[in-house]
């Protein structure tokens, strides 16, 4: 009986410090979904300070949650942390794209490959947003620089012809990518064609007028 009791008061002690670790986990890991929902949120406003701020603060915690866990890798591995990183990986793509700046790589965000790929399929969602809030006042080239990164985004992401088990279910969010791929590029032909014709009346009064 006494042996009995040892053994389940030891398993006890690592379950404590185990439940602990994923309490902390938890918390930095919402946290960390907090500081690149911010991130995002001011990439799109114009303030890249700011984003760049949270962007950092958010790199400090990813690289606080690898620390944390060294010792627990099943809890590092978890959805929950790995979504959170995800997130972290999508706004920081999104933040060097969107601004024409190096793209970071994952040994760079200190990430898993399989959380690095989920986050640049989350990408493009970002870039048809941004897309049409320049849409909104005209044609742009630079709309059609966001429109070519997304394009890349989807042929590197349809290359990635791996089992679930392995890209923790990338196939899914390619399909998603497709189709706004091809929206954005459907807007796009529509503003650049409202563009020209807007070009050729101008042109068209302008010889009306000299004559």
């Amino acid at each position: 009986m006494e042996r009995i009791i040892e053994i389940v008061e030891q398993i006890h002690q690592a379950f404590e410090v185990r439940n602990r670790a994923r309490d902390t986990a938890l918390a930095q890991a919402r946290q960390l979904t907090r500081y690149a929902a911010h991130a995002i949120r001011a990439i799109h406003r114009g303030e890249f300070q700011l984003s760049a701020e949270n962007l950092e603060k958010a790199r400090q915690l990813v690289a606080q949650l690898r620390e944390d866990l060294k010792d627990f890798p099943e809890l590092y591995h978890a959805g929950y942390t790995q979504d959170a990183i995800k997130e972290f990986c999508e706004a920081a793509i999104t933040s060097s794209l969107i601004q024409g700046q190096y793209l970071p790589g994952p040994e760079e965000l200190n990430v898993e490959y399989a959380s690095y790929m989920n986050g640049m399929a989350e990408v493009p969602g970002e870039l048809r947003r941004k897309c049409m809030d320049i849409l909104r006042q005209g044609y742009s080239e630079e709309a059609e620089v966001l429109l070519q990164a997304m394009d890349e985004i989807y042929a590197a992401l349809v290359t990635m012809d791996y089992p679930d088990a392995i890209t923790n279910g990338l196939r899914r969010q390619t399909d998603l990518v497709r189709g706004i791929v091809e929206r954005t590029r459907g807007d796009l032909t529509i503003s650049l064609r409202e563009e020209k014709l807007k070009r050729a009346l101008e042109e068209a009064m302008t010889h009306f007028k000299l004559e």
